[in-house]
């Protein structure tokens, strides 16, 4: 029996820092966005190069494992050298690799990440093999020897195995958590609330809740006070649009400015923990899979939750790898003890 089980993306990772990388704003009525920008037709000097292992799946496990969970992983590798060295690297954090996908005609995926000097990135991805699994390839009676199961962003043909999966899991009782990508999400908000559904834990960053929702945070207008603490009120409606009547918790990451969640009866914030940022590949992927074991083993609790997956999320920034830097439960728990100002906090709306 597996603890989790995650399905989803392996990639190698190439990160590229250059530090005359020029960030652009762009400013309209409605929202701002940012741009990463190099001098057109010009040979640019990079300032630090590394290789990783990375994808949802691939780091959510390993993030799995090294909480000492016992864990698998549904990828599929492509037919290059790069089959054997994710396998060999996965075993050896303690992954089960008994379920991973072999292709014969396709290449592993491979990104090559753009680091900015503010530690942000923008990520260059060719899909290779994630994009391409099917029904058939998936082995469900691992699914059904799992306690749980997390689906990380699917991309490509593979999406269509998505609501299979969240079907699968509703039937056989077994505990589905999701981290959404964008293509899942461009099916619409009807096609997701059946998702939402079947699932017991969803996270999103907050441009994905506005593509499913359709709700943008509006600038112009005011943070409302709720008992002590201020949210945006179309965070709040984000939220709720989201949650409707599914059992569903609902995660909305912010950057910067933290998290929210929200369990139907309450509104949970919390900030992001104070730590250096080197990197925030993989930051995601390390809230949302530490946000869920941290879940299920302290039954439950929210705030606990929150404050745990922001402390592994700050350690993952503070590295260069999307996989470098994750801490173990006694460790999170001992950055916890040494900042006793850091809390996630709820208010009732």
């Amino acid at each position: 029996m597996y603890d989790f089980i995650t399905i989803g993306s392996a990639t190698q990772d190439v990160f590229i820092q250059s530090d005359v990388a020029s960030i652009v704003t762009v400013s309209q009525m409605a929202k701002k966005s940012e741009f990463m920008s190099f001098p057109y037709g010009a040979k640019t000097e990079i300032a630090d190069f590394s290789k990783n292992l990375g994808g949802g799946a691939v780091n959510t496990a390993t993030n799995f494992a090294n909480l000492g969970l016992k864990t698998s992983t549904i990828i599929k590798l492509g037919n290059d050298e790069l089959n054997s060295i994710i396998k060999l690297k996965l075993a050896q954090s303690g992954i089960d690799i008994m379920n991973i996908i072999d292709s014969k005609k396709d290449l592993t995926g491979f990104s090559i990440i753009l680091v900015s000097f503010q530690g942000d990135r923008t990520v260059l991805a060719h899909r290779g093999a994630n994009a391409h699994v099917s029904e058939k390839e998936v082995n469900f009676n691992a699914i059904k020897n799992s306690r749980w199961v997390y689906v990380s962003p699917l991309s490509g043909d593979s999406n269509k195995i998505l609501d299979k999966i969240a079907k699968f899991c509703e039937e056989n009782k077994i505990n589905l958590a999701i981290n959404a990508g964008t293509t899942a999400l461009k099916k619409g908000a009807k096609y997701f609330s059946k998702i939402l559904k079947t699932a017991q834990i969803v996270v999103m960053n907050k441009e994905e809740a506005t593509l499913v929702t359709k709700i943008q945070v509006r600038p112009d207008t005011k943070e409302e006070k709720y008992s002590k603490e201020k949210i945006h009120p179309d965070i709040v409606s984000m939220l709720k649009e989201l949650k409707g009547d599914s059992e569903a918790i609902v995660v909305i990451t912010d950057g910067k400015n933290g998290v929210y969640c929200y369990d139907g009866k309450k509104i949970y914030i919390c900030p992001i923990f104070p730590s250096p940022v080197v990197s925030t590949l993989g930051a995601g992927d390390a809230f949302s899979s530490t946000f869920c074991a941290t879940y299920d083993k302290f039954n439950g609790n929210i705030e606990k939750a929150l404050m745990y997956a922001s402390i592994n999320s700050a350690s993952i920034c503070g590295h260069f790898g999307a996989q470098d830097g994750f801490l173990t439960f006694d460790e999170i728990e001992a950055k916890l003890k040494e900042t006793p100002e850091f809390k996630a906090k709820t208010i009732c709306v």
